[in-house]
């Protein structure tokens, strides 16, 4: 029987792949076939890291919110690894600050990264999908799309304008065969989340509180749910959201 879940003979391509989250997916991704492509800004943690995923796994370092940039980058990938199949925008950072003492600067730099560079590439992407009439991209929103949430302002903000950014690119590529659907993470093992509750176990208590498993999440369990949703598997799904939380977002 055909494996559904396969990505046998599929480029993927993965922003912030070199770490936490990116890095669960890109493993994930090697396992069922796909050419992996990971993209970062740090050069030593990306070759670390196609290391670990194998699979004739390739990395670029880019920052990929230097939003010019990007039209080349796309060109010199699908020119040395091949055509782009698959798109995962998961590149991140990590603000924790109250509303009233976030900066202009702050602010607009995690719009930077969450949602412009979202934008700018998964455009560049899309349009060249849009010639060959097949594609597949993926989004990382957040439970904080779901929820208020103490001083992550900017990141929230992101995070829930990916969810209209989905629907958007959903109307205008869909006709191309290009499916769009976004992953909402809860509180999942990383770097990042471990930043965000360091030194305050009142919210680590609380985040705690609030899943019913009583667990946090691993990066594997984000991975697998990309895995379904660029599968075959998901071949009528686009214009999701799906939570990947424990059932944080609806627990009581």
């Amino acid at each position: 029987m055909e494996n559904i879940l396969s990505l046998e003979g599929k480029v993927a391509l993965i922003t912030g792949g070199g770490s936490g989250i990116g890095l669960g997916i890109a493993e994930t991704f090697a396992k069922a076939g796909a050419r992996v492509v990971i993209t970062g800004r740090r050069e030593d943690v990306l070759q670390h890291a196609v290391e670990k995923v194998g699979n004739g796994a390739c990395y670029y370092a880019q920052d990929i919110s230097l939003q010019k940039e990007v039209p080349a980058l796309v060109d010199k990938i699908e020119r040395e690894v091949g055509p782009i199949d698959i798109l995962v925008n998961n590149a991140g950072q990590h603000l924790k600050k109250p509303a009233g003492v976030t900066t202009d600067e702050e602010f607009l730099s995690v719009l930077q990264v969450h949602l412009l560079s979202v934008f700018t590439l998964s455009r560049e992407v899309a349009n060249r999908m849009s010639q060959r009439k097949s594609g597949n991209i993926i989004l990382i929103s957040s439970m904080s799309a779901f929820m208020g949430m103490s001083q992550v302002v900017a990141y929230t903000t992101a995070k829930t304008a990916l969810i209209g950014l989905m629907r958007a690119f959903m109307a205008d590529y869909s006709l191309d065969n290009i499916r769009i659907n976004a992953i909402a993470p809860g509180w999942i093992e990383s770097d990042m989340m471990f930043k965000a509750i360091q030194s305050d176990e009142k919210r680590r208590e609380k985040i705690m509180n609030r899943i019913p498993f009583q667990r946090f999440g691993k990066p594997q369990d984000i991975g697998n749910a990309a895995l379904f949703l660029a599968s075959d598997a998901a071949a009528y799904i686009t214009g999701v959201l799906l939570p990947v939380d424990g059932g944080a977002a609806f627990a009581f």
